[in-house]
């Protein structure tokens, strides 16, 4: 009840909930009678330099009366305000108190005419904004508002003076579209504050991704982020457009909605980190958000199961876009795997490990002259004849055994950047011999007999 109200007789209680031994009690209903008995009562201080000063007084007695009404009427219009806890509840009985109070206010000050006009209807929410940003949504909050105004238009017979329901009832109108600018203004500041934290948790999870940070750090700020973690999980990296970071970061966010996908973006430096999850292809979901980044290369590193392992994926994806301007026809964007032999020549270690292992020591196992033959054919400047004359063959079995390189390696020696990767796996292995597997017995254990033999074996594991 406002300050100064006198109480209005026969008032019900307001609603209760339905306890361990009885029904809940009907909700309150507005006591027309003794609203207008409040109404002619005796008088309150007189305000100074308003157009409406008997109607003030009246809707100041009556300001506790037209609040429990309006939560009643909210309690039976709309149902989920019937499931908000109690605490809740009671914030809206606040802000409707608030809000007749602030109607008085504004009405003083003549009715918009003064630049306070702003202040006083954002009072109406100081009771509890940023609670009810986070538990209401703007779209109920607009309906309580609607429920609120429609309980004082209703009564705007009974509490304007003679004369003045007219323009009582253009006030009141007036008065609820500044109350739907203040719920507005309440819940953009909110989602501006929410914007704000996001992107920096963003920020702290791409630059935990890029450092390796443990799994329990990635998933506990991806928790923060709503993330679900749709497989598979795939990092782009690409150069970043320039401006604000969240209008940066908004640009994504909606292109990921209309392909329907699960991101999470970070600038990071001059450069745009993207975390896809949900797409079943990387490569082409990263196609349709190219317009998010800016001019230069995108890299998307290799898909894996959850963002645990997405650090490899990060890894991968900012090696290639280091390497990514030594390929000037490379497409746009470009799997971070078709950019190995540029990786390896950068000096990634990822890269001349995969170029080693996956390529020359497959080579290797394969055996049947490959190795050869793949020499051989690139002394030939790539020529069948040529290379099948250097090694005394048919050109048929020449053809056959880079069909067996191109099926062992997934490069084909035919296709021109397939044999520049081949290349330089073949140089990267024999400058980084495979190390085996099972680790030689020393020299010092064996009879001076067997020496010599382990020695030789050693040669021959050192390739495979």
């Amino acid at each position: 009840m406002a300050t100064g109200c006198r109480p209005v007789p026969g008032r019900p209680a307001p609603r209760g909930r339905a306890g361990p031994t009885g029904p809940a009690r009907p909700p309150p209903t507005l006591d027309v009678p003794a609203l207008v008995r409040a109404c002619q009562a005796g008088p309150v201080s007189e305000p100074g330099g308003t157009e409406l000063p008997a109607t003030l007084r009246r809707i100041e007695r009556a300001a506790g009366a037209l609040a429990t009404a309006s939560v009643a009427r909210m309690d039976e219009a709309l149902p989920w305000f019937r499931e908000l806890p109690a605490d809740q509840r009671s914030w809206v009985m606040l802000v409707a108190q608030a809000g007749v109070r602030s109607l008085v206010q504004w009405l003083r000050q003549g009715g918009g005419a003064t630049d306070s006009t702003q202040e006083v209807s954002d009072e109406v929410f100081a009771a509890a904004p940023q609670a009810l940003a986070r538990s209401i949504s703007l779209q109920q909050t607009v309906a309580l508002i609607k429920v609120t105004i429609e309980v004082v238009e209703e009564q705007v017979a009974h509490l304007a003076a003679e004369g003045e329901e007219q323009p009582l009832r253009e006030a009141v109108l007036r008065f609820s579209r500044e109350i739907a600018f203040a719920a507005a203004r309440v819940y953009a500041r909110a989602a501006e504050s929410r914007g704000s934290w996001d992107a920096r948790l963003q920020a702290l999870l791409v630059d935990a991704l890029l450092r390796g940070d443990s799994p329990d750090v990635l998933a506990s700020r991806a928790a923060a982020l709503g993330w679900t973690d749709a497989p598979p999980v795939a990092v782009a990296v690409g150069r970043s457009p320039g401006g604000e970071v969240a209008a940066v970061l908004h640009t994504v966010y909606r292109q990921a909605r209309r392909i329907g996908v699960e991101v999470i973006g970070g600038v990071h430096g001059d450069r745009l980190v993207i975390v896809l999850g949900g797409a079943a292809d990387p490569v082409t979901a990263t196609e349709k958000l190219l317009t998010a980044f800016g001019e230069g290369p995108v890299v998307v590193g290799p898909a894996v199961p959850s963002l645990d392992e997405a650090t490899d994926s990060a890894r991968a994806a900012l090696a290639g876009f280091r390497a990514a301007p030594a390929w000037p026809t490379a497409p746009c964007p470009v799997a971070a795997a078709d950019l190995l032999p540029e990786r390896a020549l950068a000096g990634d270690a990822e890269a001349r490990r995969r170029l080693r292992h996956d390529v020359y020591a497959a080579l290797v196992r394969a055996g049947g002259e490959l190795l050869e033959t793949l020499d051989a054919f690139f002394a030939a400047g790539g020529t069948l004849e040529s290379a099948a004359r250097a090694l005394f063959v048919h050109p048929n079995t020449v053809r056959y055994r880079l069909k067996r390189v191109a099926e062992v390696t997934g490069f084909s020696p035919f296709a021109p950047r397939d044999a520049f990767a081949l290349q330089v796996a073949l140089t990267v292995g024999r400058l980084d011999p495979v190390v085996p597997a099972v680790a030689p017995v020393p020299n010092q254990a064996l009879a001076p007999g067997a020496r010599k033999a382990a020695q030789t074996g050693d040669d021959r594991r050192r390739f495979l």
